[in-house]
């Protein structure tokens, strides 16, 4: 992670904490129903319509901040490559391995076959196998 996205990831955690603060500091709609009959808010800190802009505007720019770190974080994350110049998924870097498969005691290991070379026959029910003869008692 470079210089550049390190800030971007703190100013973008610093503006969604920001957003959230002030989104639960603003009245609801139903808040100025209670501001008619007497219990407004003509003594806070902003005035009485004061606040509502204040706190609107800063919202709507902190928002406008944070879409633009995201697309900024989207932009480095999307052109991140690996230090031989490939660029990798996380799907490359987790692929399993054939020897972490997890088989079935007494089935065999999974082989594919040569390339060009025909797939071998499955066993039929007419070979004998699986006899009632066969069971050990």
């Amino acid at each position: 992670m470079g210089l550049i996205e390190g800030f971007l990831l703190v100013l973008h955690v610093g503006v969604a904490i920001g957003i959230c603060v002030l989104v639960l500091l603003q009245h609801g709609k139903g808040a100025d129903m209670g501001a008619a009959f007497g219990s407004g808010s003509s003594g806070s800190l902003f005035g009485a319509a004061g606040s509502a802009n204040f706190l609107s505007r800063s919202t709507a720019v902190l928002a406008t901040v944070f879409f633009i770190s995201s697309l900024a974080l989207t932009y480095f994350g999307a052109t991140r490559s690996t230090p031989t110049g490939v660029e990798k998924s996380i799907m490359d870097t987790q692929a399993p391995k054939a020897s972490d498969v997890p088989t079935l005691p007494g089935t065999p290991p999974a082989t594919t076959p040569a390339p060009g070379a025909a797939p071998a026959p499955a066993a039929s029910p007419a070979s004998g196998a699986g006899k009632a003869a066969d069971v050990p008692k």
